[in-house]
């Protein structure tokens, strides 16, 4: 059975008739009210190419990357953080919902939706309508670092500044943030899955061997960014197809080369922070010396990273209470504050 979702002509306070979605490049992430946030899968969907049957969403669909034959299309329907795959993406997000249908007792709920800073208007027609197309009346659109702001419990309402770095997967946004608002933002289409690719490169580069996304994935969250432990392994094996033989083989990388194969990546997201932060008024900064910043999204959790921005900046850094989750976590609460929710919604 397909949802229906819908909204009141005025903003009433949350209730279980209510959800926040985060549709993001990796994952996609549900929040119901008072339950907490009920749905974290991968932005993934596999689907049979002959008669267009969805064989498998999220984690499921995800084990299935470079692992599938011809008559499978393993697809992303969600890239740098926009809809690239309007289909594919209304089956996923259906599935999603049909799988927390079960805890709703009230039909037709309200829909609060992340978006990208600075993303355009025929792209936030495109996210109301994947909305519709699963039965939404109503959806509310929220910029992600406003979104993960609130969620990291930051008082984005107040007047003052409050620096927030948000690092998705296809996505990053350094925002400066006052009285429920962005003062000053740089938004990149880079993410998380960059880092990937610039593992990928260099190991076919430097190795002559091709190793696929998952793989990759893995080793940009065992190594990290720039901080090596003295405990852990100097090195990684890494497997993958030897270009040359064509054969698969193993091969051993040091964890510093591959910490430095990330450094460009790396470099840009920490510029981003400095231009921004050099673009902001005088009294916004005077109060982010005492604020500091705050590190939300999946990429907060590199290894290093904090470290990286506490030595260029010299302000206080640390890392948002479950920084994947802060953008869908401060959606869902800016729906249980009808008054702040009018003032975070953008329009199209």
């Amino acid at each position: 059975m397909r949802l229906s979702l819908g909204s009141a002509a005025v903003l009433p306070h949350a209730g279980p008739n209510d959800l926040a979605i985060d549709l993001g490049t990796a994952n996609t992430r549900v929040y119901i009210p008072g339950e907490g946030v009920v749905l974290d899968e991968p932005s993934v969907i596999a689907i049979d190419v002959r008669d267009k049957k969805v064989l498998a969403v999220g984690r499921s669909a995800k084990a299935m990357t470079g692992r599938a034959p011809e008559s499978i299309q393993v697809i992303s329907p969600v890239r740098r953080g926009v809809i690239a795959d309007v289909g594919a993406a209304r089956e996923m997000l259906d599935h999603f919902m049909r799988a927390v249908a079960g805890r709703w007792r009230v039909r037709r709920p309200r829909v609060a939706v992340v978006i990208p800073y600075g993303t355009t208007q025929v792209e936030k027609r495109a996210v109301r309508e994947l909305g519709g197309s699963v039965g939404a009346g109503k959806v509310h659109l929220i910029e992600e670092p406003v979104a993960a702001a609130l969620g990291a419990g930051l008082p984005v309402s107040t007047p003052g500044a409050h620096t927030i770095v948000n690092i998705g997967g296809g996505t990053t946004e350094v925002a400066v943030l006052s009285l429920s608002g962005v003062v000053g933002c740089e938004s990149m289409r880079t993410g998380g899955e960059d880092l990937d690719e610039a593992l990928i490169q260099h190991v076919r580069k430097g190795h002559s061997l091709m190793i696929g996304a998952l793989q990759a994935e893995e080793l940009k969250l065992a190594t990290g960014s720039m901080s090596v432990s003295e405990r852990e392994s100097p090195t990684r094996e890494i497997k993958g197809r030897n270009l040359i033989t064509g054969l698969p083989k193993t091969v051993g990388v040091s964890v510093q080369e591959l910490r430095e194969a990330l450094q460009e990546s790396l470099a840009a997201f920490l510029n981003a922070v400095r231009t921004c932060l050099e673009r902001i008024p005088p009294e916004l900064a005077a109060d982010i010396v005492d604020t500091g910043i705050v590190l939300t999204g999946g990429g907060a959790l590199l290894r290093g990273l904090e470290t990286e921005l506490r030595a260029m900046t010299h302000l206080p850094i640390r890392i948002g209470r479950e920084p994947a989750h802060c953008a869908v976590l401060g959606a869902g609460r800016a729906m249980e504050q009808p008054g702040l929710l009018t003032a975070m919604s953008v329009s199209t």
